[in-house]
């Protein structure tokens, strides 16, 4: 386990340097075992906090240059001392950043309806291209939505969730 480990580690999940190192260690310094021990984890993290009440966070804008293109979300947390802190503040940009670039048409798997899956011949190429949660991060697209917010959740150490979102654009 060598000190790049770490920061590479840590660069590509966002978490505490100790969190990276312990991963490293467990998995005898394989580097994809311990990536894969960090996202498993997050899973976890997130599935424990997933009933707690996010009554706090923002709505972010995102205007995209030449004004014509936008989204507006709904990104929501426990308390409003995580909704003030940077990695919530960037997690909120960067969705409202996603939903301007990639049009999602829905937030998750369970929202399309049943007669759009009818209609459609490859369902999962469907579900990653119009569920905001299963579509790649524009900004990392080793990453889904999902698994970015999984980071954010292991980081602030609350629950967090994507209420809403809408996405506008001029016509013609």
């Amino acid at each position: 386990m060598s000190l790049a480990d770490i920061k590479k580690l840590r660069e590509m999940t966002a978490l505490g340097i100790n969190e990276c190192k312990k991963a490293l260690n467990d998995s005898k310094g394989d580097f994809d075992k311990a990536l894969k021990v960090l996202k498993e984890k997050g899973a976890q993290v997130m599935d424990k906090k997933k009933d707690r009440v996010t009554s706090q966070g923002v709505i972010e804008a995102y205007v995209h240059f030449g004004g014509n293109l936008g989204a507006l979300v709904e990104i929501n947390c426990e308390t409003d001392f995580v909704a003030r802190t940077e990695v919530f503040k960037k997690f909120a940009k960067d969705i409202a950043m996603q939903v301007a670039a990639s049009s999602p048409r829905y937030l998750k798997r369970e929202d399309v309806p049943q007669e759009v899956f009818a209609a459609t011949d490859d369902k999962e190429q469907y579900v990653k291209e119009n569920c905001l949660l299963e579509q790649f991060f524009i900004k990392d697209n080793s990453l889904t939505v999902n698994d970015y917010l999984k980071q954010v959740v292991s980081q602030t150490g609350e629950n967090v969730i994507i209420k809403r979102f809408t996405r506008f654009s001029l016509e013609g």
